[in-house]
């Protein structure tokens, strides 16, 4: 099972007039710190702060009218909380969200102003998806997933979409794509759009440290797992392994990924705060933490790198910007 460019131009059609089509913007400072041309794609100026709600729009717009009625259940630790609930909302569905106990307010707060309802969980000792699939069976309402659905991918493909198409109105034939990843649907669909429009792009991934089972599994050749004690301050993407779905499609599309650590994520957050004038949560500020830190070469090269949310929490934003992180 997998996605195409077609599945993705017909997110895009229903997208049309919801999401955003978020700008790529060009920074001179940034052009000349890493030797060629950066394009920035702000997803933090999306609907709901982060890519999240192309997806979540994509899949809740084709449910039936039957499924609306009923309701769906979502689990996240926000952004896709937000992205759901804020599709439900204009759709007129019913949203529960399974939520972790320690998500950022920001997040909890902005899920609960969609009007969705929301269930705590503990995310290092009970299981999400199993909490998940107990209400959906319970009232009768669908899952959606965060990543692990062909509808979330391909709305999710959208960003690579427009990335091609506004570059090349900008008149730049891009080397490199860089993006997160946390369980592969943003970058799934992204790498589809750009390798079926731009063949010769490397599509380029990057982890926080300690959850960089993606490209410990690109290394291996299978699905590697994330270790119990593993942290990081980058919360939207703590993934324990590689969708079913989605690691099928990165393990072909993609170039490489490479993990970057909480510190340079932190400094990449206040590079894109002071240079940028970009307020970046710290998942979404992985691949330009990955360009700064040099982990991708991008020297002489034409690359779009894709800022995926900006739901951050202000206390710890704060501690970011004070160096204290």
């Amino acid at each position: 099972m997998t996605i195409a460019l077609s599945d993705i131009k017909a997110a895009a059609a229903r997208l049309e007039g919801q999401a955003v089509r978020t700008p790529l913007i060009e920074s001179p400072a940034l052009n000349q710190r890493l030797g060629g041309r950066m394009l920035i794609k702000p997803e933090t100026l999306q609907r709901a702060g982060a890519f999240k709600f192309r997806g979540a729009y994509n899949r809740l717009s084709q449910l039936s009218d039957d499924e609306r009625r009923r309701g769906v259940v979502a689990f996240s630790s926000g952004n896709h909380a937000q992205g759901v609930a804020l599709a439900a909302q204009l759709l007129d569905c019913p949203a529960l969200i399974v939520m972790p106990s320690d998500s950022p307010a920001v997040k909890v707060e902005g899920t609960r102003g969609f009007g969705a309802e929301i269930r705590f969980y503990d995310r290092f000792t009970e299981d999400r998806v199993a909490i998940a699939d107990q209400i959906a069976a319970e009232r009768g309402c669908v899952v959606v997933p965060s990543y692990d659905d062909l509808h979330i991918i391909a709305g999710q493909g959208t960003v690579g979409l427009e990335i091609v198409e506004q570059a090349r109105a900008l008149g730049v034939e891009l080397d490199k794509v860089l993006s997160p990843v946390g369980g592969g649907g943003l970058i799934a669909g992204v790498s589809t759009a750009v390798k079926a429009l731009s063949p010769a792009t490397e599509v380029w991934g990057a982890e926080p440290a300690g959850f960089d089972e993606t490209r410990r599994s690109l290394a291996s050749g299978k699905r590697e797992t994330v270790a119990p004690d593993a942290r990081s301050i980058c919360d939207a993407l703590l993934t324990p392994i590689p969708g079913d779905l989605t690691w099928p499609i990165n393990s072909k599309t993609l170039t490489g990924i490479v993990a970057v650590t909480d510190a340079e994520v932190a400094e990449a957050m206040r590079y894109a705060f002071s240079v940028l004038k970009l307020v970046v949560e710290p998942g979404g500020c992985v691949a330009l933490a990955a360009a700064l830190a040099g982990k991708i070469d991008l020297n002489g090269a034409s690359a779009a790198i894709v800022c995926s949310g900006g739901n951050v929490d202000p206390g710890l934003f704060a501690r970011v910007l004070n160096g204290e992180l």
